[in-house]
């Protein structure tokens, strides 16, 4: 591969860097253009650490054979692949602070170093790996360098002159990777703390001070009975594993019925569900409990039969108009709704407690559900706490 060759190469990442926004399209263009300039590849593999709360990073694998590349998110390192890592020549780099490594495969020979075993049975002559760091100041989480490792089946492995093409090609090719993971880490630190709907709006520029929107929805809050006395019952790392799988329940109901969760609050969960018109958002929200209700009680008796504290949902929709936005300080906002349809959510989702009722539903939502609402009953009117005026409130028909 000619300088001239590599130079071009470079040029165009560069190019193509500033409009890509899925890496493996980029990667698998960019390994032909390299086989097509004279880089004898095989195959190569170029992985990022990241900032997820599941995934450690992810790997892009690519095969001359195939010739596109694919991608997969791993989980935290760990056990045998810990092992493996551990004795890879990546490892390596990291531990001496070098950047390069040419690790020749010889047919019948250990390589020094741990390898993929599908590289040392693919007539692979050598593996150059190759660690970019990048500088202290943009290191987020474990994002703080590129792995990225190059394959050949050339005789006698890689020449000099493709050694020293890969290296001219490393840097631009790091700085469009590390663009597209901190893309991507953007995404998932708004959605995962804010909510999907929210963390799309904030992304999408709204995060102006003080700019909200007036909207109607199905509202949703719910929490756990019993919690405080569960609380004070259980060791910490007990009460951890306890609040995230009931908010892994919940949320997940919430989800796949297409609502948004907007705040967790210990065992507490404010959502809403918006839709083209009012009756489809409340029959999401209904179906949503409906779900949540049957999924924390299975989840109850799996962990009553391992003897761990179980519980089971309080549950309270209410149908209204609410300020959707940022607000705060200028130093510190919460994209999040208020308005007083929020805080009467809330207080019905309390009167769970006195009538021994796992949910309760507002006149307001009933009346926005339509036909669907035959399939509740009345529970009677009652004031809540902080709310002018009786409610009317319902609940799911027994045996529904």
């Amino acid at each position: 591969m000619m300088p001239s060759a590599a130079a071009s190469l470079a040029t165009w990442i560069s190019q193509v860097g500033l409009v890509v926004a899925d890496e493996t399209e980029f990667l698998s263009q960019f390994y032909a253009r390299a086989c097509d300039a004279g880089l004898p590849l095989s195959k190569a593999i170029v992985f990022v650490d990241t900032l997820h709360p599941i995934y450690e990073g992810r790997v892009q694998r690519w095969e001359a054979q195939a010739g596109t590349a694919r991608a997969l998110d791993y989980e935290p390192t760990e056990g045998e692949r810990l092992e493996q890592w551990q004795r890879s020549p990546f490892n390596h780099l990291l531990e001496t602070g070098g950047t390069l490594l040419r690790v020749p495969i010889k047919a019948g020979s250990v390589p020094p170093f741990w390898l993929p075993s599908d590289l040392l049975d693919s007539g692979a002559t050598e593996y150059f790996a190759c660690v970019t760091r990048f500088g202290l100041d943009g290191v987020i989480g474990g994002l703080d360098c590129v792995y990225s490792g190059w394959v050949t089946q050339s005789a006698g492995g890689f020449a000099d002159e493709h050694v020293a093409a890969i290296e001219v090609l490393l840097p631009p090719l790091a700085m469009v990777l590390k663009s597209c993971v901190l893309t991507r880490v953007a995404q998932t630190l708004v959605q995962t703390y804010l909510g999907r709907d929210a963390g799309q709006r904030v992304l999408g520029g709204r995060i102006a001070r003080g700019v909200v929107e007036r909207i109607s929805t199905a509202l949703w809050f719910s929490d756990l009975r019993d919690f405080t006395r569960i609380a004070e019952a259980s060791a910490p790392d007990q009460l951890i594993p306890f609040l995230d799988e009931h908010a892994e329940t919940v949320i997940e109901a919430i989800h796949v019925t297409g609502g948004d969760v907007l705040k967790l609050t210990g065992d507490g969960t404010l959502a809403m569900f918006t839709a083209s018109n009012p009756a489809e958002a409340c029959r999401a929200a209904l179906a949503a409990a409906e779900r949540a209700i049957a999924a924390i009680a299975a989840l109850g008796d799996r962990r009553a039969s391992s003897g761990l504290a179980a519980t089971t949902l309080y549950l309270g929709l209410h149908f209204g108009d609410v300020f959707f936005g940022n607000i705060g300080s200028r130093e510190r906002l919460d994209f999040t709704v208020v308005g007083p349809a929020v805080n009467e959510v809330s207080r019905i989702a309390a009167m769970c407690r006195s009538l021994d009722q796992p949910a309760l539903i507002s006149s307001s939502f009933v009346s926005a559900l339509g036909e669907d609402a035959r399939r509740l009953v009345s529970v009677g009117r009652y004031a809540l706490r902080g709310v002018g005026g009786a409610q009317h409130l319902f609940t799911f028909e027994p045996g529904t």
